[in-house]
């Protein structure tokens, strides 16, 4: 008897339509693009590029992750300047990956840390120098930056109105 009513407990009867329950099961999620797959738009001179740090999310949308990385030259020495650039899977090509916009770019003379991206808004921590006369190895300036996708583009605030020391 017991037998008979846990095989009952284990056979239900199917509810909906083969049609519902595969609509209803997730597709595969896209996978979001590898940074180091990508060709970044950033002249080294000849020296290494070095993605220092990365994070993955929709940023649009549209149900695809995108990877935002900060990307630097490796430089024997000092504290270069990053770029920070969003990335998209390339369609021609599935294993690689494409910049699609530049958030940060390196005259900027920034460096970024703390790299995130929630709620469709990329966050870093940018990292400067008060004067030309702060030696490049020691940031002397902090500060919080976002950038979030409104009207087809990114637009960036500043969340912290004056920049800390470090």
């Amino acid at each position: 008897m017991a037998a008979v009513i846990a095989t009952a407990g284990l056979v239900q009867p199917a509810t909906g339509t083969p049609a519902a329950t595969a609509a209803a099961a997730p597709g595969p999620q896209a996978a979001a693009p590898d940074p180091a797959a990508a060709a970044y738009p950033l002249d080294c001179k000849g020296a290494p590029r070095a993605v220092t740090a990365s994070a993955q999310g929709d940023l649009d949308g549209d149900g695809r992750p995108e990877t935002v990385a900060a990307v630097r030259c490796q430089a024997g020495s000092g504290t270069p300047p990053h770029a920070i650039y969003v990335l998209t899977q390339d369609r021609t090509d599935p294993a690689g990956a494409r910049v699609v916009a530049t958030l940060l770019d390196t005259p900027q003379r920034q460096s970024a840390t703390e790299l995130t991206v929630s709620d469709r808004t990329v966050s870093a921590t940018l990292l400067g120098y008060s004067g030309p006369d702060v030696p490049r190895c020691c940031p002397d300036k902090t500060q919080l930056a976002k950038w979030r996708w409104t009207d087809g583009k990114f637009r960036q605030e500043l969340t912290d109105s004056a920049a800390r020391s470090v």
